[in-house]
């Protein structure tokens, strides 16, 4: 029986004893196990931890190149937008001097052609009178320059024949060839259907001498005297509202071009005489008016010379009409 008590003893002892040494001699091969596996895992996510910050920082410098080339390209769109705006005013500029200068080359080519051919008249001992110098700017010779486009003659080359290529020396005058002083018979061509080309040729002598009231005032006559002359009446009508427009009588510019107009809506005056009248609107104030003045060009004169369809629409600019 003590014998047996004390094998239970031991037992005991041996058990509490064990643990006490696995302790002593360190952990377990699960233990060491679940704490490898633990540490791998804390690896693990610290390396995504540090690789998603690397991405990160990535992302932040391709969007900080990103908004750079953003603020380069708005910097040179800017710079092309500003470079074409200049552009555009220069370009605007240009062809406001170029329209001006064609209008005034058109006029110095029309006043050329009837002092020419005075001056022809004179050197051949015939009458200014007769010949219809007036012609020389108009249409009625067919070889003289049309009404809305300016005289070119080329350097070097001569000028064009004064009178018309029907007209025929009378018997006994010898001609000469084209592109000289002549061909001038003793006798100028027929006058207009209704009118004395004599008369309108007075009124252009007195232009061309600056007297600009009596200018106006045989214009005036002329017109009011040959209504039915289709081609030198709405000259003398333009003529007329053009002394008065040179002499800053805007209304009564306006009043005689509108008059023009209305009377010989088929002229090849009637385009310059509704730019003249938008200007004369404008100069006294009444911009509306003048801007649709201008806008009518191009629907009632289609063939209207480009030299007064660029007027027109330099002309609306300057009235900023919209």
């Amino acid at each position: 029986m003590k014998q047996r008590l004390l094998l239970s003893a031991a037992a005991l002892l041996l058990c509490a004893v064990l643990p006490a040494q696995a302790q002593l001699f360190g952990p377990s091969d699960e233990q060491i196990a679940h704490e490898n596996g633990q540490d791998a895992q804390i690896r693990a996510n610290a390396q995504a931890i540090e690789l998603a910050n690397q991405q990160a920082q990535q992302a932040q410098q391709t969007q900080q190149q990103l908004q750079a080339q953003i603020r380069d390209l708005n910097d040179r769109v800017r710079n092309l937008t500003d470079s074409l705006a200049r552009a555009t005013g220069t370009n605007e500029e240009l062809s406001h001097q170029i329209a001006q200068q064609n209008a005034r080359i058109e006029s110095q080519g029309r006043d050329f052609a009837y002092r020419l051919c005075v001056l022809s008249a004179q050197q051949l001992g015939a009458d200014p009178q007769g010949l219809n110098c007036a012609a020389a700017g108009t249409q009625s010779a067919s070889a003289a320059p049309r009404l809305n486009a300016p005289m070119t003659v080329a350097l070097g080359s001569s000028l064009p024949p004064i009178m018309p290529n029907s007209v025929v020396p009378s018997s006994g005058t010898t001609g000469r060839g084209p592109g000289t002083l002549g061909t001038l018979a003793a006798a100028g061509p027929p006058a207009a259907a209704g009118g004395d080309g004599r008369e309108f040729d007075s009124a252009m002598n007195l232009l061309s001498r600056a007297q600009y009231n009596e200018a106006s005032a045989a214009f005036r006559s002329y017109a009011d005297g040959h209504p039915d002359d289709l081609e030198l009446a709405p000259q003398a009508l333009y003529w007329v509202g053009n002394i008065a427009y040179m002499q800053q009588d805007y209304t009564g510019a306006a009043r005689i071009f509108a008059e023009q107009i209305k009377k010989y809506p088929k002229s090849p005056r009637g385009a310059d005489s509704m730019l003249k009248m938008g200007q004369a609107l404008v100069a006294q104030g009444q911009t509306s008016n003048g801007c649709t003045a201008f806008a009518a060009i191009r629907k009632q004169y289609p063939d209207a010379s480009p030299s007064t369809v660029t007027a027109a629409a330099n002309a609306r600019r300057a009235a900023k009409c919209g």
